[in-house]
């Protein structure tokens, strides 16, 4: 009597391993978003008064599959420039505004406040909401603007669109905003192609110690 291959029972495993740590994902983003909710409403408070604007933005970025995605952030950026008006709770910018224009010392980000929520990524905090329906993982190729993807990732793009976006990824904990676009790209491919539950935990516990320090972020 034949052997069953081993292969035949790989991919039903592996399916049914990545569908319990997104379930398990999107329970550990609920509990985040109770927990840190007095942080992201004081801070929104915050904003509110000091920016005279909507504390948050939600930013068109490209999703799974190419799908939209308006990305939620705290908002840090209200140049002196800028007239004071109100927009409710979110602001939508659609815009090709990305990483490629952050700089250690950018005018639009106005006061030591603001700095502090991107060094620390508190200004993400609203992301677990996008974990919470099924919209992004924890871990997973951070989701860019359209402009980004087509000028810096070309070909490739369409591979990466494949995985679900996430709020951190390989090349945020290897690097972040000193890396170059060609850095990233290569990152976000072994994210994908290699994409692992060990992996998964290695990037999540390199996030904790990125986040406490606030290295390579501004």
């Amino acid at each position: 009597m034949a052997t069953v291959p081993l292969i035949r029972h790989q991919e039903p495993a592996r399916d049914v391993t990545w569908q319990t740590v997104g379930a398990c994902e999107r329970v550990a983003a609920a509990l985040m978003l109770i927990l840190l909710a007095p942080l992201v409403l004081a801070s929104a408070l915050l904003i509110a008064l000091m920016s005279r604007r909507s504390p948050l933005i939600a930013h068109r970025r490209v999703g799974r599959c190419g799908v939209d995605l308006w990305i939620l952030k705290l908002r840090t950026m209200w140049g002196p420039d800028r007239p004071a008006r109100h927009s409710g709770w979110i602001e939508y910018i659609d815009g090709p505004s990305g990483p490629e224009l952050k700089q250690p010392r950018d005018p639009r980000v106005p006061n030591q406040f603001a700095r502090f929520l991107r060094r620390h990524s508190v200004d993400e905090i609203p992301q677990f909401w996008h974990v919470v329906r099924g919209a992004m993982s924890l871990v997973g190729p951070r989701p860019m603007t359209a402009n980004e993807l087509r000028d810096f990732y070309g070909n490739d793009a369409e591979e990466i669109l494949r995985a679900k976006p996430g709020m951190v990824g390989l090349w945020q904990v290897s690097g972040r905003n000193r890396l170059t676009y060609e850095q990233r790209r290569q990152l976000d491919l072994a994210l994908v192609r290699e994409r692992s539950p060990r992996m998964y935990a290695e990037v999540l516990l390199r996030t904790v110690g990125e986040v406490w320090s606030g290295t390579n972020s501004w």
